[in-house]
């Protein structure tokens, strides 16, 4: 079994660079990170380089990643995929260097979805300097598509150390690699894609306050304020340029008991499922997964 030990970025096609990065910066908050690479922006949340890429070229999802303990393990890893049948991809240099990593693997999930795993993702010693003050913390999760949420959490949690947290009917498998309720999570959809990038804030509030400038900027809200029963986030999400939905949310819950957390089953269409607060519910905008003949 490969053991991940964190999410590590989305990189993300925008056929319209300059609104996506206008949009993470002036609208997210996000930081941009100024790298000197053509065509390429890196937007920083927390400690790390960057956990977002939007890459200029065709709209769509790239690759999601992952990070591993060191170099053994992502040998390891790459060893456990092909001895399962996935054909595995090593990033060049210049690769590296665009995702900040000391190395990465890439492979397709049964599903569609482009993985990357990596190890040696780049930290920068000075505090982050969001764009606005919308209070973001994280890089909280990410969630993808596939077409069975129970084929795909088999996947995740035999090949993976993915264990689930929740389930919501055949729709949602909510899924931890650490004690966060989920770090990434699979919905149902009839294509591979990115479902949602999460960020966290610092504050209930900040929740809130960005929920009044999202309306007051005229950005299309997809579903929140609101609070998760599974996770017991507040939540907000709402859609950038290129199909892509973004999602802040405060408060999620940490499991530290492993030996007695049990995975519970929530029912979509019963009221509070999605929403303990009863509001308006819907799915999200998922952004379609790229088929690349090669790694961009």
């Amino acid at each position: 079994m490969i053991e991940l030990t964190d999410i590590a970025y989305v990189r993300s096609g925008a056929a319209d660079l300059a609104a996506a990065v206008e949009f993470a910066t002036d609208i997210v908050g996000l930081e941009l990170i100024d790298g000197g690479e053509p065509g390429v922006a890196h937007l920083r949340a927390d400690s790390y380089h960057h956990c977002l890429a939007l890459v200029e070229g065709e709209s769509g999802v790239i690759a999601s990643g992952f990070t591993v303990a060191d170099s053994d393990a992502l040998a390891l890893a790459e060893s456990e995929l092909d001895r399962r049948g996935f054909h595995v991809t090593r990033g060049g240099p210049e690769e590296c260097r665009s995702r900040r990593v000391s190395e990465f693997i890439g492979f397709d999930d049964p599903f569609g979805n482009r993985i990357e795993l990596v190890h040696g993702k780049q930290t920068l010693s000075r505090p982050v300097r969001l764009s606005r003050s919308a209070g973001i913390t994280e890089f909280g999760h990410l969630c993808l598509d596939a077409p069975d949420v129970h084929e795909a959490y088999r996947f995740w949690s035999s090949t993976f150390n993915a264990r689930v947290s929740d389930w919501i009917g055949d729709g949602a498998c909510l899924m931890r690699i650490d004690p966060v309720h989920h770090k990434l999570a699979v919905f149902k959809g009839d294509e591979p894609g990115l479902c949602h990038m999460n960020f966290q804030v610092a504050e209930l509030d900040d929740v809130f306050r960005n929920w009044h400038f999202l309306l007051d900027h005229g950005v299309e809200i997809e579903m929140g304020p609101g609070r998760h029963p599974q996770s017991g986030a507040v939540f907000l999400y709402f859609q950038g340029p290129e199909g892509f939905t973004y999602e802040y949310s405060f408060g999620v819950r940490r499991i530290t008991d492993e030996a007695a957390w049990r995975p519970r089953f929530f029912d979509p269409a019963e009221p509070g499922a999605i929403d303990m607060w009863l509001g308006p519910t819907q799915r999200t905008t998922s952004q379609p997964q790229l088929r690349l003949s090669v790694t961009t």
